[in-house]
C-alpha cells in the first residue's frame, strides 16, 4: 500500500490493492489498532457493532469487548462472537464498575497497538476509517489524533451508502491553534466514535477523568490537543446511534447542565495545564467568556418563549456572572436587560427581538458548515 500528499491541499489518496484475505508477511506491515468496545446492556447492538471493526480494510485490528456486569444477553452474544473471530477478546465485570473505569481498563491497560479505538456497543465505524486515519499519521508523526464526520442515526435503514472512493482530503491543525478554537467556542465538536488516537499519546496524557463522568471526552480532546497536532477527515468516520437509552439522551437533561459540565472540564483542564502551557491565563478566559456568552443568550431565550421560571433562566444567569467577571460588558448581557425592561410576557407576545434570534440562527448555521469543512 502507498501513500501519497498533494501538498497544500491536504489530500490523500491511498492506492495498492483492496486487501481480501491477507498473507501473514502482508498482516505484519499493516499498521495496528485495538478498538475497545465497552457494553453495558447493549447485547442487542454489539454484533454489528463489533462487525463494523472486523470489516475494516488496510489495518490490523484487535476487538476488546468489555461487559460491565450487564442484565442482558450481552455476555452470551460476545463469547460467541470472541469464539468465532480470533480477533476479538471479550471480559465480564462481576460488578458494574462504570463507563470511565471501564474506558481506561481498555484503553490504558488493554492496548498496545499503534493506534486506539474507543467504541460504544451502540455505534459503528464507517468502512474505511480506519485506513483513512492511519494513512494521515502515517504521513504526519506530529498528528496524535484524527477525527471526521459522525453521523446520528436511529435505526441502520436510515445510514446512507458509504462512498467506495479511496482519495479523501483533510484539514490539519497544530495543536496549540485546535486548542484556541476549542476554548474560544467552548464546546465539543467530536461525539467520540469517530476518534483515532496514537497510543503513545494516549498513554502520554493519561485515561479519562473519574471527577467527569460526563464530559470527559471533551477534557480528553484538549490534553490531546496540548501534547501534538490534531487532524480531521472530510469523510463520515463512524455511526453514532441515538436511542432513549443513549447516553447523550440519559445524561445530558439540558442546557444549562451541559453549560455546567464543560465548564467543570475547562475548570479541570486549566488547573492541570496552567504551569505547562504558556498561554493557560488566556485560553482559560476563553473559555469562560465563551460559556458565560452562551448562558445569557439561554436567557434571552427565556425571556423571548416566556419561560423565565422553567429555564431557571435567574440560575443561568448566576452562572455567567460567576464564570466571567467581566459578563456584563458582553452585547448578551444588554440584550438581556431589554428583555428585562419589558417583560417575559411582551417579548412572548410581540416577538420584538425576532430577528437577533434569526441573526443568531444564521450564525449557528454557518459554524455547522464550517465544521463540515474545518472540523472546529
Amino acid at each position: 500500500m502507498s501513500v501519497t500528499i498533494r501538498e497544500n491541499v491536504d489530500v490523500i489518496a491511498v492506492s495498492g490493492r483492496q486487501p481480501g484475505r491477507r498473507t501473514p508477511t502482508e498482516r505484519k506491515s499493516l499498521r495496528t489498532v485495538d478498538v475497545v468496545i465497552p457494553c453495558y446492556n447493549y447485547g442487542r447492538y454489539l454484533k454489528t457493532s463489533v462487525n463494523s471493526v472486523l470489516s475494516q480494510v488496510g489495518v490490523e485490528v484487535r476487538v476488546l469487548v468489555i461487559d460491565d456486569a450487564s442484565s442482558d444477553d450481552s455476555e452470551a452474544i460476545a463469547g460467541k462472537l470472541a469464539s468465532a473471530e480470533s480477533r476479538v477478546t471479550f471480559r465480564k465485570h462481576a460488578v458494574n464498575k462504570g463507563h470511565i473505569a471501564t474506558y481506561n481498563e481498555g484503553l490504558i491497560e488493554w492496548s498496545e497497538a499503534d493506534h486506539t479505538v474507543l467504541l460504544s456497543a451502540d455505534d459503528m465505524l464507517a468502512p474505511g476509517s480506519l485506513s483513512r486515519a492511519v494513512a494521515i499519521m502515517d504521513a504526519d508523526e506530529r498528528i496524535g489524533m484524527v477525527y471526521g464526520q459522525a453521523i446520528h442515526f436511529k435505526d441502520e435503514a436510515e445510514l446512507p451508502v458509504q462512498e467506495k472512493r479511496l482519495q479523501f482530503s483533510h484539514r490539519r491543525w497544530s495543536g496549540a491553534d485546535w486548542l484556541e478554537e476549542r476554548c474560544r467556542a467552548a464546546h465539543n465538536v467530536i461525539t467520540s466514535p469517530e476518534v483515532v488516537v496514537r497510543r503513545r499519546v494516549q498513554q502520554k496524557v493519561g485515561g479519562y477523568r473519574p471527577e467527569l463522568p460526563h464530559a470527559g471526552d471533551l477534557e480528553m480532546w484538549l490534553r490531546i490537543a496540548a501534547v501534538s497536532d490534531i487532524a480531521y477527515v472530510r469523510r463520515t468516520q463512524a455511526y453514532y446511534r441515538v436511542h432513549a437509552s443513549s447516553m447523550m439522551r440519559t445524561v445530558y437533561r439540558g442546557s444549562f447542565f451541559d453549560l455546567q459540565q464543560r465548564k467543570l472540564v475547562f475548570d479541570k483542564f486549566y488547573q492541570n495545564h496552567r504551569d505547562i502551557l504558556a498561554d493557560a491565563d488566556r485560553l482559560y478566559e476563553l473559555a469562560n467568556r465563551a460559556l458565560a456568552r452562551e448562558a445569557l443568550w439561554d436567557a434571552c431565550r427565556a425571556y423571548d418563549r416566556d419561560e423565565v421560571e422553567a429555564s431557571h433562566a435567574a440560575e443561568i444567569v448566576e452562572f455567567a456572572t460567576t464564570t466571567y467577571s467581566a459578563a456584563n460588558t458582553l452585547p448578551e448581557y444588554s440584550a438581556l436587560r431589554r428583555r428585562r425592561a419589558l417583560g417575559p410576557l411582551i417579548c412572548n407576545r410581540t416577538q420584538v427581538f425576532a430577528i437577533p434570534a434569526l441573526v443568531r440562527k444564521a450564525h449557528r448555521w454557518a459554524l455547522k458548515e464550517r465544521w463540515k469543512r474545518q472540523g472546529v
